[in-house]
Order: structure tokens, then C-alpha cells, then sequence
């Protein structure tokens, strides 16, 4: 997987900068990039993912995108939750934030709400 290249962070963060209350901080070893608290993407090595759900995965699929995955004991392990961003996309801004908006809504749609808060 590899230690996420600051560079590329930041090139990823500037491209979605036109996205109100973007924030990225460390998670498992990658970092998470949140819009309004809520986590839609993830960067881990020096390749981005954004949150799928089942009308969009076909999209990533197509465009020759890969679940994250892990290596466990018990072998690889996927996370169908988060696919990798098409790398074109990181060369077309629009495009990236047409992706990122859509992943947003599926992540706040689908995020697990804390008990007690509303």
C-alpha cells in the first residue's frame, strides 16, 4: 500500500477545493477527506477512492476501477464501499467534482449515525 505521498494529498485536496467544509486528517494508515463530518473518500498509498453504493459501482467498474482491498492471514480482503477514483478523472477537475458531489450524497445517505445525536 505504501505511505500516502504529501504532494499528493495536497493535489487531491486542491482539487477539491471548490467543495465547501472539505477536510482531510489520518485514518488507518491513509488519510480520510470529509465534507460536512462525513467521510466520501480516502486516499491510501497515492491512489484516491470515493464512496460507491450499488447504482454507482457499475460507473468505477467500467472505467477498470478496483474496490480497496487488504491483505489479512486469511488473504485479501475487499472494501466494496470505497472504489478508486478513475485516474482520467485527476486530470479533468470537473469531472472529479461531478464524482466527489455524488459520492458525498451517497456517504451522508448511508453514514451511521451516532446513538444520541441527532
Amino acid at each position: 500500500m505504501g505511505t500516502s505521498s504529501p504532494d499528493f494529498i495536497a493535489f487531491v485536496m486542491e482539487l477539491l477545493e471548490p467543495i465547501s467544509a472539505i477536510e482531510a486528517g489520518k485514518f488507518f494508515g491513509g488519510y480520510g477527506i470529509k465534507s460536512q463530518s462525513v467521510q466520501f473518500a480516502m486516499i491510501m498509498g497515492n491512489t484516491l477512492y470515493f464512496v460507491v453504493n450499488d447504482n454507482t459501482r457499475p460507473e468505477y467498474e467500467e472505467a477498470g476501477s478496483k474496490p480497496f482491498s487488504y491483505q489479512t492471514k486469511k488473504g485479501e480482503r475487499f472494501v466494496k464501499r470505497y472504489y478508486q477514483v478513475p485516474p482520467e478523472l485527476l486530470e479533468d477537475q470537473d469531472e472529479l467534482l461531478i464524482w466527489a458531489k455524488e459520492s458525498i450524497g451517497i456517504a451522508k445517505a448511508t453514514s451511521k449515525k451516532k446513538p444520541g445525536l441527532k
